[in-house]
């Protein structure tokens, strides 16, 4: 898989622009067709665009070598950033349950039929932004990313409930009103359930949550090559769009400093090489005391 670093950042800034037009368009329709439902909607799309900043911003300040005080770079901001992102999901859909809570027990006007086709095209457009901006967090093994992709999919969801909550007003007439505001308290919850799941990402990558998956791969890399003779533990970290790996290498008890200062050195141009998403490869040398592999 190609490690692309830089689309989930040109695609959080694509979903700035994407989110204030549906921000916009939603807002308007919900207003004029008295649906709370397509309001929740916009005032999550909001949230999105506030989210979508914070990730970029992320990006561009997580993207900068590191320096004199920032010795490992600034990778963590980007967990920080999807941590941020994961607090103002569940911030949104507490304050959209809240205020459907109020619209179910205020009696008021049904929404209008024009608002489905709102819906349906604000649906269509986040659900292929999420797709897009998922495939790109993967690539670049970005959890602020992932976290940014996922705000498309609880937008699209939270329209999905508005369409369907809209559709029951419409046909169970003046008495079925209040399906637009249950719709909305309904997706509320499922936004509020997205934002928890969203934390648990940047959550283990800010505690260096072992990658065991990157280790494992390093590890088979480093054992094919002539000299190292065992790898007693690798420990691989995640910061930002790459991942830092401290290896335990084991070689013949009786190599020199000098050849066996070489070898780290062949090892860690084979691994960086072999694997882009490696930042830092920090090479240990024990002395081999079992039978080669």
């Amino acid at each position: 898989m190609v490690h692309d670093r830089k689309s989930p950042e040109r695609l959080a800034l694509i979903g700035v622009v994407v989110n204030a037009g549906l921000a916009l368009v939603k807002l308007v329709a919900g207003i004029v067709g008295h649906s709370f439902a397509l309001v929740a909607d916009a005032v999550e799309s909001l949230v999105d665009i506030a989210g979508s900043v914070v990730v970029w911003g992320a990006f561009r300040y997580g993207g900068r070598p590191a320096d004199e005080d920032h010795p490992f770079g600034h990778g963590k901001i980007e967990a920080l950033a999807g941590l941020a992102v994961a607090l103002l999901v569940m911030s949104a859909g507490v304050g959209i349950a809240v205020e459907s809570v109020r619209q179910i027990v205020t009696p008021h006007e049904g929404p209008r039929a024009f608002t489905l086709v709102v819906l349906v095209a604000v649906v269509v457009v986040k659900e292929t932004m999420f797709q897009a901006a998922r495939r790109a967090a993967k690539r670049a093994s970005s959890s602020a990313g992932h976290a940014d992709a996922w705000h498309h999919r609880s937008d699209a969801i939270t329209s999905a409930f508005a369409f369907v909550g809209i559709s029951v007003a419409l046909v169970g007439g003046p008495e079925w009103a209040p399906a637009d505001d249950w719709a909305a308290l309904l997706a509320s919850g499922v936004i509020l359930f997205n934002g928890a799941r969203l934390c648990r990402e940047p959550m283990g990558e800010l505690m260096d949550r072992q990658a065991p998956e990157v280790a494992d791969r390093v590890t088979a890399s480093a054992l094919e090559i002539e000299g190292v003779l065992g790898v007693e533990r690798c420990e691989t970290r995640r910061s930002g769009r790459g991942y830092r790996v401290v290896m335990h290498v084991e070689v013949d008890p009786q190599m020199s400093v000098m050849d066996s200062h070489a070898l780290t050195g062949r090892v860690k141009s084979v691994l960086r090489e072999k694997y882009a998403e490696l930042d830092a490869v920090l090479i240990h040398i024990e002395p081999f005391a079992g039978q080669p592999h």
